[in-house]
């Protein structure tokens, strides 16, 4: 994927599965974050952190903070998109900004921070210079950061 052209990431798209839902009828916590990291796949593949990557460089991202929304409830068949908007970078990081709608309405948002870590070290590493133009260019791509960054949980 090096040297792509600048754009938006694509939409990852998925739908509520039976095993999905709940005891209430909706869908489960856990799977809005399972959606969401389907989704940060996705957009790995985007970038070039893809599996022949990592495969050859034995370097992945590791999510080390998130923070999740539930906004509104969703059911079973619900037909899910995910946009992503990369809210930030280092040499060794990743912010990213996941909305997830159903039915055209947002019902979720997931922040996260991942490390760009070698799998053998455990360390941090910082991006090739290929993955950095990606980055750099989806980045500028996305425009500002949504409004909704940087919150924290409070009572």
């Amino acid at each position: 994927m090096n040297g792509m052209a600048a754009g938006e990431l694509a939409v990852y798209r998925c739908t509520v599965l039976p095993e999905w839902i709940d005891y209430n009828g909706h869908m489960s916590e856990a799977f809005y974050v399972l959606a969401f990291g389907f989704a940060t796949d996705h957009v790995m593949d985007q970038l070039g952190l893809d599996e022949p990557y990592r495969m050859q460089t034995g370097n992945s991202l590791y999510t080390v903070e998130a923070h999740v929304r539930y906004l509104a409830e969703t059911g079973l068949g619900a037909e899910l998109e995910i946009t992503t908007a990369i809210a930030g970078s280092g040499p060794k990081k990743l912010h990213l900004a996941h909305e997830m709608h159903a039915g055209g309405r947002l019902i979720a948002t997931e922040e996260l921070l991942a490390l760009h870590v070698n799998q053998q070290s455990g360390r941090s590493e910082a991006f090739p210079a290929a993955i950095t133009g990606n980055i750099d260019a989806f980045g500028r791509a996305a425009g500002p950061a949504p409004d909704w960054i940087g919150r924290k949980v409070s009572a």
